[in-house]
């Protein structure tokens, strides 16, 4: 392998090194790809003298005990990295933190080596990166169109094959709409799962830290090493168990109703979208249509409402004294936070609560929704020209996943086929409830190999590298899946009287798998619903039709609290000599009953004529 070669993706950085290339060899690859970039990537790359303590402390480590082992990362310049500067891309409001970020300090105990600090729309205020003195950052691989922001620098890096991965910020889309135009990965984590500590904040109560990628398996490492609970940190939240994994199919995903969707005339978006819905049911969904009207009118809440006014209280003291600094448009979005009054903050906060509990409602019907990420994508002359206008426009399908925190995870779904930005890439988003974060990646993950693409604006498929699954380590891992299998024989089988019980608590059905030939299986007595009882032989038994759930650990209790004698809970032994728990029948229990095992199971005895 040569390291001109590397693409620098996770994996191809693990295989540099088992083939013995150094630290400083990989790094300073990075470091000679980034120097000649010519697309306003960065703001401060790292020189010689700042990157070696970063590379001398892996001196003598096992790659194989740091999870991010001599791994080159890029860092949004509104996150502190101690001893250089921090300016959310202004020069006037720069300053030197004495500390690193609290993602920062867990990435580099992981292995990570950072690389430089990286452009940005000023103050995180905007989704296009044209906003920014130190140049308007442009697409990867096409200069002549937005890169997407705030993000902007962080997901160029990754995706013209500078870095790994790179950090961004998410306010408002800004970790997704530039992983949609420049063919990445883009995470936009549960609020609170990453640490904010070190970071200046633009909304601070609905923002997090962002991951870009340029696999969805490199996103999972990432976040499993980066997330933590920060005690110093108000808004931080530990991992909760993820809950049904919905990833692996079958699962029903959300789609917006025609007359919802709108992409500001790019037919080659819709176009893409449409195959998107396609590619997801091919993967074992089913599409659901969903009113998007109240996600876009909490949306609106974002810019029209008083949140507005966080972007005004995080640099108050500076644009009071020195509003002349700050980019024309950046300073009308912030000045316009600072005469929100108390009573349009509660006013808002009411009416979102509201929204909230209208969007929450389906999540009944569905796992995920999927939406675009951005309905087009724009010119950077054309953007410079109407910067408001066309900036909302980019925000149409992301604003609201802060605002009613919701995990969220952009993936790319193809090139534009015709149109000004024919061929440039172009993403979809997958979107579901807080700690939804791995199933979502998973899924992702799926999703972009049957895309079939290259690795940002690199010459790697996404088809070479290895695909994302198992516990990330850290948090996450220990928080798990936090669910019981449970296998059932009767009434809760799909479709029948009690499988609402199943349903109602969120579980997901697995596998429809047959008993160990261990069980004789009855129709016991009594009622009003017709129950099964499954009792283990030591001799003469058969083996029994059953359905496998995955039900959240937290509501197991509550429907176990519901089954009547004689059934009980137990251990079931499956076909494979796996086990799952299940429900077992005491022997008393059975009198009075009738033996059904010679039907195999509870449906056939019912499609014999047994009552239900």
């Amino acid at each position: 392998m040569s390291l001109h070669q590397l693409s620098f993706d996770l994996a191809s950085v693990q295989a540099a090194y088992r083939d013995g290339f150094t630290v400083r060899e990989v790094i300073g690859e990075a470091l000679r790809r980034s120097a000649a970039d010519t697309h306003h990537t960065y703001i401060h790359l790292l020189g010689s003298d700042e990157i070696e303590p970063f590379v001398s402390r892996l001196d003598g480590a096992d790659p194989a005990s740091l999870p991010l082992y001599g791994v080159p990362f890029a860092i949004k310049d509104n996150i502190d990295l101690a001893q250089i500067p921090t300016t959310a891309a202004c020069p006037e409001f720069a300053f030197t933190p004495s500390e690193h970020a609290f993602v920062i300090q867990q990435l580099l105990a992981a292995g990570a080596v950072p690389v430089g600090k990286t452009n940005l729309d000023q103050f995180a205020t905007g989704l296009n990166g044209t906003r920014s003195p130190y140049g308007a950052c442009q697409n990867a691989h096409d200069p002549a169109f937005v890169s997407g922001g705030s993000s902007s620098g962080s997901a160029v890096a990754v995706a013209r094959g500078y870095v790994t991965f790179a950090l961004g910020t998410d306010t408002a889309g800004s970790g997704r709409v530039p992983a949609s135009f420049n063919q990445l990965i883009g995470l936009k984590p549960t609020l609170g799962l990453l640490s904010g500590t070190g970071v200046l904040p633009a909304c601070r109560s609905v923002e997090t830290v962002s991951i870009l990628a340029l696999t969805a398996g490199d996103a999972q490492a990432v976040l499993g090493a980066v997330a933590a609970f920060d005690e110093a940190d108000a808004y931080s939240r530990p991992a909760q168990p993820m809950g049904v994994d919905f990833s692996a199919g079958p699962f029903r995903f959300g789609v917006p109703r025609a007359q919802d969707l709108e992409f500001f005339g790019n037919d080659a978006a819709s176009e893409l979208f449409a195959a998107s819905v396609q590619r997801l049911s091919s993967m074992g969904g089913i599409a659901v249509e969903f009113d998007l009207t109240p996600f876009l009118e909490a949306a609106r809440l974002l810019y029209e409402g008083p949140w507005v006014a966080e972007r005004y209280v995080a640099i108050q003291g500076f644009i009071d004294t020195q509003p002349e600094a700050v980019f024309g448009p950046v300073r009308t979005i912030i000045e316009g936070g600072r005469d929100k009054t108390a009573a349009e903050a509660f006013a808002a906060a009411y009416k979102l609560k509201a929204l909230r509990r209208i969007c929450d409602r389906v999540w009944n019907d569905v796992d995920c929704l999927l939406t675009p990420t951005a309905g087009t994508i724009y010119r950077i002359d054309d953007m410079e020209a109407d910067p408001i206008r066309l900036n909302s426009n980019l925000g149409r399908y992301t604003n609201f996943v802060n605002l009613l925190d919701l995990s969220a995870v952009a993936v790319p779904a193809g090139r534009l086929a015709s149109g000004p930005a024919q061929g440039l890439p172009w993403g979809v988003t997958l979107v579901a409830p807080a700690f939804k974060d791995l199933p979502l990646l998973r899924l992702a993950d799926r999703f972009h190999r049957l895309v079939d693409g290259h690795l940002g604006s690199t010459t790697t498929n996404v088809a070479s590298v290895p695909t994302c699954t198992g516990l990330p380590s850290g948090e996450l891992g220990t928080a798990g899946a936090g669910t019981v299998r449970v296998a059932v024989c009767g009434a809760h089988l799909s479709g029948l009287p009690l499988n609402h019980q199943l349903t109602s608590r969120g579980a997901r059905i697995v596998g429809s798998p047959l008993s160990a030939p261990e069980y004789r299986l009855y129709a016991l007595a009594g009622g009003p619903v017709q129950r099964p009882g499954m009792v283990r032989m030591a001799e003469g038994g058969a083996s029994i039709a059953l359905e496998v759930w995955e039900v959240p650990a937290a509501l197991f209790g509550s429907f176990v609290a519901g089954i009547p004698a004689p059934l009980g809970i137990g251990k079931v032994k499956l076909e494979d000599g796996s086990e799952a728990t299940g429900f077992i029948c005491e022997g008393l229990g059975v009198e009075g009953g009738t033996d059904i095992t010679h039907f195999g199971g509870w449906r056939a005895w019912l499609a014999a004529g047994a009552p239900r």
